[in-house]
């Protein structure tokens, strides 16, 4: 039951969240590092690990975004950087930006 009525939710739920979180991870505010880091780890958690207290430095509005993107990542469907058009190329600008 999970699988035909949640998990189309919660996937449609963080890529909407993974899609308002890019254009601040790009930008440059206090915030950006942090969705930045976030979304490294998901991409790939060795290379980028995160201290994941840093969240508490987000406004609510982020860390729910971030959390649905997790939420998502849990069960995924593709890995994180494949949902978004040239994500690869877009994952290493970031990883270059913040590491």
């Amino acid at each position: 039951m999970f699988i035909e009525t949640e998990l189309p939710v919660i996937r449609q739920r963080g890529q909407a969240a993974l899609f308002r979180l890019l254009p601040v991870a790009l930008s440059d505010t206090g915030q950006s590092s942090v969705v930045a880091r976030f979304l490294l780890g998901l991409y790939n958690g060795k290379r980028f690990p995160m201290d994941m207290t840093e969240l508490r430095r987000l406004d609510r509005t982020l860390l729910v975004d971030c959390l649905a993107v997790l939420e998502m990542d849990h069960q995924p469907e593709m890995e994180i950087h494949l949902y978004v058009e040239n994500g690869g190329t877009l994952f290493e600008e970031l990883a270059d930006r913040f590491q």
